[in-house]
């Protein structure tokens, strides 16, 4: 990482630990970040959208963008990249949550949070899900930071990755379904 983006990130890090981490919210906050571990709010939530017919297809969609998401972040980029946590970079950190993987850059779980996030927005059929999907997203980089376990600029790569992952993962599963339905007979009504 080019120094002066590294030391802006300790700095905004190291601001945000003593400046918003309060009592009140850190049970919030650790709780939250940690529903990301493996995805796994998101992927409940896709679950939750594959059984209704009208959101099917963004449950789809939001699978596939995540799993794109995992194979171009947790099996590429960080192993790649290998940037360390704050807590081993800068003297006295305290992150609020463990974290087994040494490797931050970009963050997992704002990863899999956008590429869900985007999935939804371009195939949900109401706008409220829109909207909860992307502050759902928002709130997960945002705990990234303030549990310490990110610098900011992962949490940008990671939406940034995770959006384009789910413009792809949209993309795949609209032209799938759009070759489904030409290949299945439609009931007559």
């Amino acid at each position: 990482m080019p120094e002066f983006i590294q030391q802006m990130d300790e700095q905004v890090l190291v601001w945000i630990a003593q400046n918003v981490r309060c009592a009140l919210l850190d049970p919030f906050m650790k709780l939250y970040t940690q529903l990301g571990n493996t995805g796994m709010l998101f992927i409940v939530l896709c679950l939750v959208l594959l059984l209704f017919r009208q959101t099917r297809k963004a449950g789809l969609s939001a699978l596939c963008a995540m799993l794109i998401g995992l194979v171009v972040v947790n099996f590429t980029i960080k192993p790649l990249v290998a940037r360390a946590r704050p807590w081993l970079v800068i003297e006295n950190f305290v992150n609020l949550v463990p974290e087994k993987d040494p490797n931050s850059f970009p963050s997992g779980h704002t990863n899999a949070a956008f590429a869900f996030a985007i999935a939804v927005c371009l195939s949900a059929p109401k706008r409220w899900m829109k909207i909860t999907a992307v502050c759902l997203a928002a709130v997960m980089g945002l705990s990234r930071l303030y549990v310490g376990v990110h610098f900011p600029s992962d949490v940008l790569a990671g939406a940034v990755v995770g959006s384009l992952c789910g413009l792809l993962g949209a993309f795949v599963v609209k032209k799938a379904w759009e070759r489904l339905s030409r290949r299945t007979p439609q009931a007559p009504e």
